[in-house]
């Protein structure tokens, strides 16, 4: 019986599963999007948002914690910096996985395993970007017009 017994084995010794935690953590926190499959990514949660509660709390002792999971130091700078202040007003919840089919070796269950805000900042600051454009490049016509008709005035 199982009673009490938490994590997944995914038919891997301790220490390989661990070092493969490891890797996946560290590059679902640097792409802040990875590809794999359905159970990896339901244990790869558990990591994902530890390390962002971490980031969030910020001290040093907390940065030691995460050093010792994630293998970049890039990466450890990138979650307290960036990750911990985009995830602030939020309890939980920052990993998405979205079901995307099944393997066609093996019939794997595959899936994306994602920030849940990791695409909003961008794509709002590609939209104000091209929207901000479209407004400038409107106005410009109106402007220059504007600018011309004072100065045919004075030289009739």
């Amino acid at each position: 019986m199982r009673h009490g017994v938490s994590g997944r084995k995914l038919n891997r010794t301790t220490s390989h599963r661990l070092a493969m935690f490891r890797n996946m953590v560290t590059s679902l926190l640097d792409h802040e999007r990875i590809y794999t499959t359905l159970p990896k990514a339901k244990e790869m949660r558990r990591w994902a948002e530890w390390m962002i509660t971490l980031g969030k709390r910020g001290d040093l002792h907390a940065r030691r914690q995460a050093l010792s999971v994630i293998r970049e130091k890039g990466v450890v700078h990138k979650v307290f910096e960036d990750l911990a202040a985009r995830f602030q007003n939020r309890a939980g919840g920052y990993t998405r996985i979205v079901k995307v089919g099944f393997r066609r070796g093996d019939s794997a269950p595959m899936c994306l395993l994602e920030l849940t805000e990791a695409g909003t900042a961008e794509k709002s600051k590609k939209k104000g970007g091209k929207t901000q454009a479209k407004k400038e490049a409107k106005a410009k016509p109106a402007a220059a017009k504007a600018k011309k008709a004072p100065v045919e005035n004075p030289e009739e």
